[in-house]
């Protein structure tokens, strides 16, 4: 990375994460599953910020509805693929960024393949199924997964690193974690909170700077401006770890 990039784009980055920050950034590849509320704007501050390599995986078109939170596509964009929208915008905002679209759902079969050489996963999916094929994955292979999601007011973050804090299984079906089902009500701007916490998480991750939220769960509550901060420990006889896990030990 020049001088004359550092001094003209990521200037005010630099000054907080250091040019040593700035480089670990432009060598990091991050994998974003999920382009709806969070993913689309996770993707835009990890593209502002200099990510060396962003994969971006969504099997959707954009609908009129997803405009009040998912501000990275606009009205022309109805009835498009995701994916390929967000591959033209995010291109347009740092031409240094190596976008990889992925337009196909997350599955079984597919999920190892797109996220084996990310050094960060981030959680941006809406729905339980998908999660657990994720979460399976990033255990088995060992990759730290930022974990958001949102319900009205309210939103909810984790940062996993597998066989140091609890999997998104023990969060969600071990400690009864609410989770949203079919149609999701939002308020916008609650998505906005929650994407720029993941991101932070990502950068944190990535340049060693500061704590992620590593056995902590981080909960928004947006009508009321309360933010709780849960900890959190592994569970032992977890299914989803103890099946991965116990051959790396």
């Amino acid at each position: 990375m020049s001088s004359i990039q550092l001094i003209d784009r990521y200037s005010r980055q630099v000054a907080v994460i250091g040019r040593e920050g700035q480089e670990k950034l432009a060598k990091a590849r991050v994998a974003v599953i999920g382009l709806g509320g969070l993913g689309s704007l996770v993707s835009m501050y990890l593209t502002g910020a200099g990510v060396g390599e962003l994969t971006i995986v969504d099997y959707d078109t954009v609908n009129l509805t997803d405009l009040h939170r998912q501000l990275l596509y606009r009205e022309e964009d109805v009835g498009k693929p995701k994916v390929e929208v967000a591959f033209k915008r995010l291109r347009d905002l740092n031409s240094s960024v190596k976008i990889k679209p992925v337009n196909e759902a997350l599955t079984e079969e597919n999920a190892e393949d797109i996220i084996k050489d990310a050094d960060v996963v981030v959680d941006a999916l809406d729905n339980w199924m998908s999660r657990q094929i994720l979460n399976e994955t990033i255990v088995k292979l060992g990759k730290p997964l930022v974990h958001g999601a949102v319900n009205g007011w309210y939103g909810q973050v984790s940062t996993i690193i597998p066989g140091k804090t609890p999997c998104l299984y023990e969060l969600v079906q071990v400690r009864s974690l609410p989770q949203c089902v079919g149609y999701c009500p939002v308020v916008g701007p609650v998505v906005g909170v929650v994407a720029s916490i993941e991101t932070l998480e990502v950068i944190k991750l990535i340049t060693g700077i500061g704590e992620p939220l590593a056995n902590k769960l981080l909960i928004i509550d947006g009508k009321n401006w309360v933010i709780d901060e849960i900890r959190l420990s592994r569970v032992e006889n977890c299914p989803v770890c103890s099946k991965y896990l116990k051959n790396k030990k």
